[in-house]
């Protein structure tokens, strides 16, 4: 089965037709090709009507003619109208010129038209050739122009299978447009096999349909395979190029150099790709302002770039282009589309701010501050409120001192000159000063041009002004010697008018003196002393006493300064021993160490000589002293005195003979430390025996019963049941007593020792606590010896600071522990003992 085209008789008409093809090939014997279009009778302008596959006769040519102006031929070979035609049996045919330039070659290619109608009856004919002829079944290639007028249902070709010349052949079809969507655009006449289209189609909604054709018997045999069919849809230019955007913003700055580029615009054609149909072209077509034209388009990509360094923002601030894109590569006939561009030109400090005036005057009273004098202003082309307009002043020359400073109006942009620091018309009576201004961005011109600064001088006169006394230098000094008699005068505190520089007419007072010791001359400013002066009071600080001082004019106006009186030293101190109290570890250290002072100055303070009182004959026995350095000596003891306390009378004299004595506290202690001896609540001082105090004595008394207690309740005991295992093991109870009575069957009781302590100390203030409790074994019975430790009392374990107690007497052997304990807690542990002792006794002589 093939597809076949109609055909009919030919004509009168088409015999004609090819003998005037004959006559042309005869005159051009360089025509290289004939191409014959099948086209309506009526053709509309600017229509796509075929195509010419130029290449196959033509490798190359930059000439392309046509000697029928309604017809048109572009570079891929596609044959538009320019006008509309209707095309009558005369005229049918044109040429297509191809040159080239450089090898002046040319060749021809003759298009013939042909009716549609006339094709279909031509279409009959030549298929039923085909079909006594062809036996094949094959997709034959199959295309349509789209948005076609028709006339609809417009046959697009035939499809024929060669089993129709045994076989009765129905032929249908399958596939998108006929049973898929689009639904019913095409179909097939059952037993003809003519393939016609119901309506128009748009390409760029179905670029192509491939459909199935089936041959097939009445009786449902197929005796060929499906025939794949495609039917292509030709483009037509039928949709505009677009651009993306409707108005395109792009912003540049001024002064730029050429071919900058600005920004680039874009568009979209629908049509088919790759086709003069998308072959687009931009271009500007309109400048607002129109001149000078500063901008260009690239035809292809679209980008704008400048094409001139004159962009001048204080000029104009904004362009607005009108830009163009059409397809079919920019020619007359291609659909075209406008858009508006609009360039802002951007500032950049291309202006230097200048002064609106080279010379400025103007004044201020003296001893004024805080002021503003003076406002200049500047010009500047630039942006207002940027940084290439605000306006950065400063002072070049004339404000060394800094009486002055300049600050910018941020709302004006105007420099404003202020007094920072008073004047003073006595001084100086008028004040020339250099200013200049910039901008706060860099000046972008070249460097010679950057140093350039716009300059102003301004002439500042300094009004006198009526003020009163001055009181400069604020502080003053005199030097008086301490001790000065009473009456004693002094120049004071001086003041005088600025305006006159004399201190006539004004009057001083004293506003503060600490200790009241001078009085001040109102008239004159002179003191007088009015108490002895005293260098080493606690009101002076470094020998100088400051008083303050009230200066007037006559018109009440005031000033205040400070006087001080710088007090020479006088040898009027004697040197003396701060720290009268010395304590001396009489164990551990025979002297100690005394330092003398002197409020005197130095010069009349050390080196210091040291010395002791001989008023009495036991401090020269006992005592010995030897300089250290010129301020310190060490006191020692000799002849080994007693424990106890002694006063030391002690003499220092200075460089210059002034003495004073010290009588100094000196404690011979049996300590280690002095901390020891100042703590401790009894110390050891003179005499070697022991006192005992009463509690302690009680203390002793009571234990010395106690344990006679203990040692008859064991004997007692030891004379009862001497068979009696011992079922306490030795080590149970650490430091307890174990006591057994003996006497009949009973109970081993074990009592607590932990509350027996005793406190002793030897000669070396280091005790040793004799065994208690240890235990003798002697066949089944137990008994307790105690070992007494020689001359040891409860007063002297506590004098030593030492404590030991029997909880640490274990085996015989003694630890140091405390053994400060009051009457009442010897009480507290005796009394329930005893109690219990009692009744145990009484029990066994019942028992």
């Amino acid at each position: 089965m093939a597809a076949a085209r109609p055909s009919g008789s030919w004509s009168g008409a088409l015999c004609r037709l090819l003998l005037l093809t004959l006559a042309i090939l005869i005159f051009a014997s360089d025509a290289c090709k004939n191409v014959t279009l099948y086209v309506p009778s009526k053709l509309d302008a600017e229509k796509l009507i075929g195509r010419v596959n130029l290449k196959e006769c033509f490798t190359a040519a930059n000439l392309i003619h046509s000697s029928d102006p309604d017809f048109q031929i572009l570079e891929d070979g596609s044959v538009y109208t320019t006008n509309t035609i209707l095309l009558s049996w005369e005229k049918r045919s044109f040429t297509i010129l191809l040159s080239n330039t450089e090898n002046q070659e040319k060749k021809k290619i003759f298009v013939f038209l042909e009716h549609q109608t006339k094709v279909l009856k031509k279409r009959q004919t030549k298929e039923t050739v085909l079909r006594r002829t062809k036996r094949r079944w094959a997709p034959i290639p199959c295309s349509m122009l789209e948005n076609s007028l028709g006339p609809f249902p417009l046959f697009l070709q035939q499809v024929q299978s060669d089993t129709a010349q045994n076989y009765t052949i129905y032929y249908s079809i399958r596939g998108p447009g006929v049973d898929q969507e689009p639904r019913n655009l095409f179909y097939v006449e059952r037993d003809t096999g003519n393939l016609y289209c119901t309506r128009a189609v748009d390409r760029e909604q179905y670029e192509s349909f491939e459909i199935i054709a089936f041959a097939t018997t009445p009786d449902g045999y197929t005796p060929e395979l499906p025939l794949p069919l495609i039917i292509k849809i030709e483009d037509e230019n039928d949709n505009y190029p677009i651009f993306t955007e409707e108005t395109y913003t792009f912003t540049i700055f001024e002064n730029c150099r050429v071919g900058t580029t600005v920004g680039q615009v874009c568009a979209t054609d629908k049509d088919e790709p790759d086709t003069m149909h998308t072959r687009l072209k931009y271009s500007i077509i309109g400048q607002v302002p129109p001149s000078p034209t500063l901008f260009s388009m690239h035809p292809t990509t679209g980008v704008i770039t400048t094409t001139s360094s004159q962009l001048d923002r204080e000029l104009i601030d904004k362009y607005q282009l009108k830009i163009k894109v059409q397809d079919m590569d920019g020619q007359y006939f291609g659909l075209q589309t406008t858009s508006t561009c609009i360039i802002n030109i951007d500032d950049v400090n291309d202006h230097l701010p200048t002064f609106t005036r080279t010379s400025y005057v103007a004044s201020v009273e003296e001893n004024t501050v805080d002021v503003e004098i003076l406002r200049v202003t500047v010009e500047d082309k630039d942006l207002v409120n940027t940084a290439n307009w605000r306006a950065n002043y400063t002072i070049l020359k004339g404000n060394e001192n800094g009486n002055f400073k300049i600050v910018t109006d941020a709302k004006t942009n105007e420099g404003i000159l202020c007094v920072v620091k008073p004047l003073n018309y006595e001084e100086k009576q008028q004040v020339i000063l250099q200013i200049g201004v910039v901008n706060e961005a860099p000046f972008s011109r070249e460097a010679s041009s950057r140093s350039a600064m716009s300059t102003a001088t301004v002439t500042v006169n300094v009004r006198d002004q009526d003020e009163g006394p001055e009181c400069n230098p604020p502080i003053q000094t005199i030097h008086m010697n301490e001790n000065a008699a009473v009456g004693t005068t002094s120049n004071g505190y001086k003041a005088y008018d600025p305006e006159t520089r004399s201190s006539s007419g004004i009057r001083y007072k004293k506003l503060t003196d600490p200790t009241g010791w001078v009085t001040i001359d109102e008239n004159t400013g002179s003191i007088r002393v009015f108490r002895s002066l005293d260098r080493e009071a606690e009101t002076i600080r470094n020998g100088i006493y400051n008083i303050t001082v009230l200066a007037s004019d006559q018109a009440g106006r005031t000033c205040t300064g400070t006087l001080g009186i710088i007090l020479q030293d006088v040898n009027d101190n004697g040197p003396f021993i701060p720290k009268k109290t010395v304590i001396i570890c009489k164990p551990t250290m025979s002297s100690a160490e005394i330092v003398a002072v002197d409020p005197d100055e130095p010069i009349n303070g050390p080196p210091f000589d040291f010395s002791l009182e001989s008023s009495t004959s036991d401090v020269q026995r006992i005592w010995r002293l030897n300089k250290i350095n010129d301020t310190a000596a060490r006191l020692s003891y000799q002849n080994d005195p007693a424990f106890g306390s002694y006063v030391v009378p002690v003499t220092v004299r200075d460089r210059l003979g002034m003495s004073s004595v010290t009588s100094l506290d000196v404690t011979l202690c049996d300590c280690i430390t002095e901390n020891d001896c100042t703590h401790s609540a009894h110390p050891r001082i003179s005499g070697g025996g022991v006192q005992l105090g009463k509690w302690a004595i009680l203390a002793i008394l009571l234990g010395i019963a106690l344990l006679f207690c203990i040692l008859f309740t064991l004997v007692c005991g030891a004379s009862g049941i001497s068979k009696q295992p011992k079922v306490i093991p030795d080590d149970l109870a650490q430091q307890n007593l174990i006591v057994s009575n003996t006497e009949a069957p009973g109970d081993d009781k074990v009592y607590s020792a932990n509350g027996f302590t005793t406190q002793t100390v030897g000669a070396s203030a280091q005790g040793v606590c004799g065994t208690m409790g240890s235990g003798v074994k002697n066949g089944g019975q137990e008994t307790i010896e105690m070992v007494k430790g020689g001359h040891q009392t409860l007063e002297s374990c506590r004098g030593a600071g030492h404590h030991h107690t029997l909880d640490s007497c274990k085996g015989g052997h003694t630890e140091v522990d405390n053994c400060r304990y009051t009457y009442s807690e010897w009480h507290s542990f005796t009394q329930p003992r005893l109690g219990e002792e009692s009744v145990r006794g009484h029990t066994l002589i019942k028992n």
